[in-house]
């Protein structure tokens, strides 16, 4: 997993795919396919594929395979080359509420962009103070944070939104800082530069709009 890629807490994978944190430890340790790296404070940090195929497991288990049967064809798609689980996501009808709390204009400018156009309402701060005053004013579902806003404020902002509990936080950073990030209660983060459809598919992935966060469908009965 590179540096630049997007990475996910097992809280928020957990809370992605309904399957629990304590779950998800027992398979990386009894199977050992899809195994996270760890962060210097050693939290467990997921790659989108490695959530992308924890829903390829999970889709196994709903079509009533075993866990070590599920796994072990995930271990022959990843041997044979195939990604497992890589799927598009579908279009999100609904119209969330992310705030980006984001220090360089520039980038501010375009992440707005981004999400305006892809159906999301979207509100910006500048500064540490403003972001705080948004949050609490707007609630928004999603919280993009650049953690070094106001002088490193944005490690602040992560704790205080994460306390509050109504939103989803998404840290950024030029620096590594993903440990860090999760400790202040971030539920993913992505190391700048951002690629634009990185951005776009963390923030579907945390707010459900993404096939990630969607329940599989039922199979229909058969007479």
């Amino acid at each position: 997993m590179g540096s630049d890629q997007p990475v996910f807490s097992i809280g928020a994978v957990a809370n992605m795919l309904g399957v629990p944190a304590a779950t998800l430890r027992a398979w990386e340790d009894r199977y050992q396919v899809i195994v996270p790296r760890r962060s210097g404070g050693s939290q467990r940090l997921y790659s989108r594929l490695q959530v992308e195929q924890l829903k390829f497991i999970q889709d196994g288990l709903e079509r009533g395979m075993s866990a070590a049967d599920a796994h072990r064809l995930l271990k022959d798609e990843i041997d044979s080359g195939h990604t497992a689980g890589s799927r598009s996501d579908p279009e999100d009808p609904t119209r969330p509420l992310v705030l980006i709390a984001e220090r360089d204009p520039y980038a501010a400018e375009l992440a707005e962009y981004l999400l305006r156009t892809e159906g999301y309402d979207v509100c910006v701060a500048m500064d540490g103070i403003h972001a705080s005053l948004l949050f609490h004013e707007r609630s928004p579902e999603l919280a993009v944070i650049d953690l070094l806003i106001s002088g490193g404020a944005g490690f602040r902002l992560c704790r205080e939104f994460a306390a509050d509990g109504g939103a989803q936080v998404l840290a950024v950073s030029a620096l590594e800082s993903a440990g860090e990030a999760f400790e202040a209660g971030a539920a993913a983060f992505i190391q700048k530069p951002i690629e634009p459809l990185q951005l776009l598919s963390v923030v579907r992935d945390l707010l459900g709009t993404s096939v990630l966060s969607r329940p599989s469908p039922v199979p229909a009965q058969r007479a």
